[in-house]
């Protein structure tokens, strides 16, 4: 038996969780070492109790370690563990690292800059949008969107990025067999096709209530920061907040309207310390870097800086992008200006800035202006 087979079925062992898990390998070492264990050494280790101590002892009784190989096989998935080159660094450092990771698709080293997205399932059209634009922007300068596949935020985060053609991971609270909610499921099938879904969970894991809570740890802690969009006051999204912040990570969020409850949650946190975004500029700043899409990650984490002079880092521009970025040059000017020195017409400059502010080679300026970043 491997180290990962061992670790997926302890995984299943009724009671098991990663911090008692880790806390048996201070003892016997390696997870073969565990499962051939007696029940009363089993039961001298510490933070055991009994009943867990006797369900590793009797494991090959209640887990079919053969039946579980063969469906991770049959759904084309694969198993890590943190012993695995491709475990997402970032968990390393949680307080409570999952024990295995089922995937869905393909985790590369990139995937370690990345950048959380959550709010509620009960969403506006403007929380909706702004999910949308704001995960477009972020996967575009090459980060990753990690969320956890639910209606509302997390499902608009990983349509975004996939629109631009980034990495999203999504992060589940079933077992992969079990997909949640199902009508995502062809959401979860173009995750997998250009990233990942995984879940710490066996094939056949229901979500249900405790699952969700506990799979936010992994939303909030594999980036380097997390961004609420849209969140009551009473929003799971706040409690995967508080986990970024128990794990070192910068929390972001989007300011709503004051009389809308959907925006309590999120305007609360800025209150508390939550860095305010109005685009993803606020917090690809924060970080530090701007990584285009297509350049390599250095070993420092830091791709291309704004204003790189190294054609290779920039984003391919159409025709009509290359007019507009060539006319700013001058300066900041308004639509009108810059219909007149294109002569382009109005309805396709709007369209095509938007195209340019979310590459970042613009920015909107009050009154309707724009300038070259």
């Amino acid at each position: 038996m491997t180290d990962t087979e061992a670790c997926i079925a302890l995984n299943m062992v009724p009671g098991m969780g990663p911090v008692r898990l880790r806390t048996l390998l201070e003892t016997f070492e390696t997870p073969q070492r565990i499962l051939a264990a007696g029940a009363a050494a089993l039961r001298a280790a510490k933070g055991v109790g009994k009943e867990t101590a006797d369900s590793i002892a009797a494991w090959e009784s209640h887990v079919d370690l053969t039946a579980e190989l063969k469906r991770i096989a049959d759904f084309s998935a694969k198993v890590i563990t943190m012993n695995s080159p491709e475990y997402p660094t970032a968990l390393r450092t949680i307080h409570n690292p999952p024990v295995v990771l089922y995937v869905w698709g393909d985790l590369r080293p990139a995937d370690a800059h990345a950048i959380g997205v959550v709010g509620s399932r009960n969403v506006t059209h403007y929380g909706t949008e702004t999910a949308k634009k704001i995960s477009y922007q972020i996967a575009f300068a090459g980060y990753a969107i990690v969320s956890g596949l639910a209606r509302g935020i997390d499902t608009a985060a990983h349509q975004g990025a996939l629109a631009a053609k980034g990495r999203t991971i999504a992060v589940l609270g079933s077992g992969l067999s079990q997909l949640y909610p199902p009508e995502n499921h062809s959401l979860a099938e173009k995750i997998a096709a250009s990233g990942a879904v995984v879940s710490e969970y066996p094939m056949e894991r229901p979500a249900d209530r405790q699952t969700f809570p506990y799979r936010n740890r992994i939303v909030a802690g594999w980036g380097r920061g997390l961004l609420v969009v849209e969140a009551g006051l009473n929003s799971g999204a706040l409690i995967t907040a508080n986990q970024a912040v128990e794990q070192g990570r910068t929390v972001f969020a989007v300011p709503g309207q004051i009389d809308r409850p959907t925006s309590a949650g999120t305007n609360r946190l800025i209150q508390q310390g939550a860095r305010l975004v109005t685009s993803a500029d606020d917090i690809l700043d924060e970080l530090g870097t701007l990584i285009p899409r297509g350049a390599s990650l250095s070993p420092s984490e830091k791709g291309p800086q704004a204003g790189s002079t190294d054609p290779s880092s920039r984003p391919a521009l159409s025709h009509d992008e290359t007019l507009l970025v060539t006319a700013l040059q001058v300066g900041d000017m308004s639509i009108d200006e810059l219909s007149a020195a294109t002569r382009l017409p109005l309805g396709k400059i709007s369209g095509t800035l938007l195209g340019l502010e979310m590459k970042r080679l613009i920015r909107a300026l009050p009154g309707h202006r724009y300038e070259r970043v």
